[in-house]
């Protein structure tokens, strides 16, 4: 069985915006939703982030702990604030962000863990790429590929950042080359390669890395390899609030790998039958998420669906 789980990312608080009116305001950051679904799962999750020790930081750090994350990795710094984040709804319920930031000169002041062979880490977003954190972050990240762990990328490649992505390129294919698995969006891939269906995606990625998840907002997901290609549809639904889909795809498929693979080699191995199984919790949390203005699952969804999956 796998023994830690790691999310790598950045800490906001998210105040959400619906036709001109706030709706909600709640914890966020892409690896922070993630983590906060594992954690209400039952995984044996380590957040690694920072957050002020202000009023919305303690928070913060208050609510992961009711979640059952572990924050022993996060830096909480006193020069600074925790990072806000305002987010815009528009008729399909996506969202658009203005970020508002107060960081401290020093930056994830934190010894790492020593990753071992059967952990996973998640990582992903602007803060992997982020020259202020970046080093920090692909050694943690390095290590821990070279340990055996499998380790899940989600460029989650944001439009606000196309004017620099000849810059961030680079850094985007060195994140691809330390992965076991890459996780994104036909968006993202649109955006960082110019290709918008799996075949081109798949023949970009595969140069790095050798697994491919690709997601495909309501229309569904592919697993791809060298040898195989597996479809699930997604479920048709009418979303809410579409901020955290893919975070708690993520966290449905780790939950998946946690339950039935011990190795990462046995990834290739398994049935189609289970990576479909696989497939098929990721979307299941994403749609779940989609159905409320939260980001993560319920602490309710998630006991009902530990139960009904027999986990």
């Amino acid at each position: 069985m796998m023994k830690k789980i790691y999310c790598i990312g950045e800490t906001v608080y998210d105040i959400i915006f619906n036709k001109g009116e706030p709706v909600a305001a709640k914890a966020g950051g892409s690896m922070l939703n993630s983590a906060v679904s594992m954690g209400r799962l039952g995984l044996p999750v380590f957040f690694i982030s920072e957050y002020a020790n202000d009023d919305i930081g303690k928070g913060i750090d208050i609510f992961l702990h009711f979640s059952n994350v572990n924050t022993h990795y996060v830096y909480k710094y006193d020069n600074g604030k925790t990072s806000i984040a305002i987010a815009f709804l528009d008729e399909k319920m996506n969202a658009s962000y203005s970020f508002y930031k107060h960081l401290p000169s020093e930056r994830l002041m934190i010894n790492f863990p020593e990753p071992e062979s059967d952990d996973i880490v998640l990582f992903g977003s602007f803060y992997s790429i982020n020259k202020e954190v970046r080093e920090k972050i692909i050694r943690f990240v390095s290590i821990a590929k070279d340990k055996g762990a499998i380790v899940i990328y989600d460029p989650n490649f944001r439009k606000a950042h196309l004017n620099e992505l000849s810059e961030l390129f680079p850094f985007i294919i060195s994140n691809m080359q330390n992965s076991s698995i890459i996780r994104g969006s036909d968006e993202d891939f649109e955006m960082i390669f110019g290709v918008n269906n799996v075949e081109d995606a798949y023949l970009r990625v595969s140069k790095y890395c050798d697994i491919l998840i690709y997601t495909m907002s309501n229309k569904g997901v592919f697993f791809k390899t060298k040898n195989r290609e597996i479809f699930v549809k997604s479920a048709n639904i009418k979303p809410l609030s579409t901020i955290g889909a893919g975070d708690n795809f993520n966290a449905g498929l780790i939950y998946g790998i946690y339950s039935c693979m011990e190795k990462l080699d046995s990834l290739n191995n398994l049935s189609d039958k289970k990576i479909k199984e696989l497939l098929q919790h990721g979307i299941n949390l994403a749609t779940e998420v989609c159905m409320s203005y939260d980001n993560y699952i319920s602490i309710e969804f998630a006991n009902n669906y530990k139960n009904k999956t027999n986990h």
